[in-house]
């Protein structure tokens, strides 16, 4: 099977005639690959050709621009950059940049024959409901905006949700991808940093509006974020998601029984990557938890966030070879 056509059984609950699909769904830490090089990796591979090289499935990714190059920045990170409806206003020509896309769409353009081919998955990724705002009012006005200025919230997410609609078409216009994701991180190691009532109120709207539209062409999707999610998977389900990554286990987060919970939601990530640092058998350890959900379809196993730099590239080695011989197990076993 093809890279693209290993990912669609396993985004449909099929089984992969040969194995899972063998991916590292974030990008990786510049410290991470300045290690690495400095282990031997060869500094002439690109950074879009470190996937391949070090044998693993290549994907493509598109994070979709939601402020224009010079929008104005915060003065320290996390913090804010409006706080009043009147900084909104101030900072709009700013937002939505209509053309901010055209380069990746082009990129689109170029990479579609082989996307086609089946040489890889394509997926695009936008700034969610939780996400965007945050960019906007920072950390911990943005936590207090659901009550100090709801208005505000929600004209926000109404204009990001026009704006994001306009550019999926544009994308759908050139080919189809065959995931998204929202980037939202609102869980931590303890949970939701929003209650089910705010997320009612305040992100369901916005999802339901704008999820329809990227269905309607057949692209699955996704929510990343971080901590434990196994709170807000039923939420997310009723406004229409249908998958989460990267699902942590150093914040608990337990794939077994999300699986029997959930049967029909797509996971991807889950692998604990502090047993990268650890040893190769510690990764063997890891592999043998998840192999039971892996042999369910429905789930694609990647490193839980980002491979830490801490992991020498010799066991990252080791790392891919245990992938491929579970994700072999998992479709023939």
């Amino acid at each position: 099977m093809t890279n693209r056509e290993r990912f669609q059984a396993v985004l449909h609950f099929e089984k992969p005639d040969d194995r899972l699909p063998m991916i590292e769904w974030a990008s990786w830490w510049g410290e991470t690959i300045q290690a690495w090089q400095n282990q031997g990796l060869s500094r002439e591979i690109s950074y879009g050709d470190i996937a391949p090289s070090l044998g693993l499935d290549q994907h493509m990714q598109f994070w979709l621009p939601h402020r224009a190059g010079n929008c104005p920045q915060p003065k320290f990170h996390g913090g804010p950059i409006m706080e009043t409806e009147e900084d909104y206003e101030n900072l709009l020509p700013y937002l939505y940049p209509e053309h901010g896309p055209d380069g990746q769409l082009e990129a689109m353009r170029r990479l579609k024959p082989q996307h086609d081919a089946g040489e890889f998955p394509i997926w695009f990724s936008l700034d969610g409901g939780f996400w965007f705002p945050r960019t906007l009012l920072g950390i911990e006005n943005h936590l207090y905006s659901f009550y100090d200025c709801p208005e505000l919230y929600h004209r926000i997410l109404d204009d990001l949700a026009d704006y994001q609609i306009r550019q999926i078409e544009r994308i759908y216009e050139i080919l189809t991808p065959d995931f998204m994701t929202f980037g939202e991180d609102m869980s931590y190691n303890n949970g939701p940093m929003i209650s089910e009532n705010c997320f009612n109120e305040f992100l369901a709207p916005y999802y339901r509006k704008v999820i329809p539209v990227i269905q309607s062409h057949g692209t699955k999707v996704i929510v990343d974020t971080d901590g434990d999610v196994s709170k807000m998977i039923p939420w997310m389900k009723n406004v229409g998601i249908e998958g989460v990554l990267p699902l942590e286990r150093q914040a608990g987060v337990d794939i077994a029984a999300l699986r029997e919970a959930y049967p029909d939601f797509l996971f991807i990530g889950a692998f604990d990557k502090m047993t990268m640092r650890r040893s190769t058998e510690a990764m063997r350890g890891e592999f043998e938890r998840l192999l039971p959900v892996m042999k369910t379809s429905g789930f694609i196993p990647s490193v839980d966030h980002q491979t830490p730099p801490d992991c020498p590239l010799e066991r990252y080695h080791d790392y891919v070879a245990l992938l491929e011989e579970y994700a072999v197990r998992a479709v023939k076993e």
